[in-house]
């Protein structure tokens, strides 16, 4: 593991390590975090060595390269189609084990909100219900990407009427709760934890999100193929803290832009990595990601004053 690195208190601290997510779950302290907000590797092929050498190359493999589109060139995507009966068989496995690791780590009422596909959504969520979690909903994250939508390959011209599945303009965040001590305010007065932090008294936070992929300034910090953006996971990381205290664990945290946004929130962070070269990538974007302008005005809504 690499020793811890911290911002400054003003924006939040955090401590990340590069270590493989799993091990560190093992030997973590018990009920010493308090909400998860993740971006898991669903396919579990697209980080390994081979993959990424080809996403490198411009060559593809589990990696789509979506042509340009409207004169901007997009960013790779993983086809989560090409995925075997073998293949589900360890995504299944490979999210028990991380519930099974996960639940001790948290305290009661713990919140974990975990990004994911709507073509592999079950592999998660049975998993979590499993090992004891309580699934609380769905956050839905309005997006548009070129995810779907294309006619049959090499038979555009004959079946030029025909989609093979439909265009994907939404992303699910599976939430999942650890079971609380008591009642809610008791487990809120003893943990801190069991609900979510409104944006205002006001307003409750909302199962609906609109944010765009994150492009200019957020890409070139963290070009990171995954990259979510910081309009989505700022509001994210602030709601999965009721009070606002505790500290918030992405153990897939890839280029850090979850640690950013929580430093951005003034919130504590911890961030586990286990691939080198986008540990040193977080390592120089977290600061600078969580001194971006807040974007939550600008990139994204909330569904509620707003007609569906």
């Amino acid at each position: 593991m690499q020793p811890r690195r911290m911002l400054d208190p003003g924006l939040g601290g955090y401590e990340t390590f590069h270590a493989d997510a799993f091990e560190w779950l093992s030997h973590a302290d018990p009920r010493s975090i308090h909400a998860v907000v993740t971006d898991p590797p669903y396919g579990l092929l697209e980080y390994q060595p081979k993959e990424l050498a080809k996403l490198k190359a411009g060559r593809g493999g589990v990696w789509r390269l979506p042509p340009s589109f409207d004169g901007a060139r997009r960013s790779p995507l993983p086809r989560f189609t090409v995925l075997k009966p073998g293949d589900h068989a360890r995504l299944r496995a490979f999210f028990s084990r991380f519930a099974e690791l996960l639940m001790p780590v948290l305290v009661p009422g713990a919140h974990v909100f975990i990004a994911t596909n709507p073509l592999v959504s079950h592999f998660v969520y049975e998993p979590f219900i499993a090992a004891g979690f309580e699934k609380r909903g769905e956050i839905i994250r309005v997006v548009k990407t070129l995810r779907g939508g294309d006619r049959p390959k090499n038979a555009h011209d004959e079946f030029p009427e025909v989609t093979v599945m439909p265009r994907s303009c939404w992303e699910p965040w599976g939430l999942f709760r650890k079971p609380c001590e008591g009642r809610v305010q008791d487990n809120l007065r003893t943990w801190k934890t069991g609900g979510l932090r409104r944006p205002s008294t006001h307003e409750p936070f909302r199962d609906l999100i609109r944010a765009s992929p994150a492009r200019g300034e957020e890409r070139r910090i963290a070009p990171h193929p995954s990259l979510k953006p910081q309009a989505l996971l700022r509001p994210l990381v602030r709601a999965s803290l009721p009070l606002g205290e505790g500290v918030i664990l992405d153990p897939f945290m890839g280029s850090g832009s979850t640690i950013a946004a929580a430093c951005a929130c003034g919130l504590q962070a911890v961030g586990i990595e286990a691939n080198a070269d986008y540990f040193r990538l977080a390592q120089r974007a977290i600061p600078l990601l969580a001194e971006l302008p807040d974007q939550r005005l600008a990139g994204t809504r909330h569904a509620g004053s707003e007609r569906l």
